[in-house]
């Protein structure tokens, strides 16, 4: 349908059926665009919150004998 035709049905239908058509160009244009993030979604990081959660073995930094050959 070109843009004339659409403007022609547009404005053929009655008030309340056009702001239903506004409601829902408002709604496109909304959709299409990014929403921001809003304050209570973003949290603050807090330092050490994850201690105690994560551990390493006691011989981490050890040799692996299994990858001599690659090596």
């Amino acid at each position: 349908m070109s843009t004339i035709a659409l403007l022609t049905e547009i404005t053929s239908l009655p008030p309340e059926l056009r702001r239903e058509v506004e409601d829902f160009v408002a709604f496109l244009r909304a959709k299409k665009q990014p929403q921001p993030l809003k304050k209570h979604e973003l949290k603050e990081r807090e330092f050490g919150y994850a201690k105690g959660k994560v551990w390493l073995s006691d011989d981490f930094e050890a040799p692996l004998s299994d990858f001599g050959e690659y090596m």
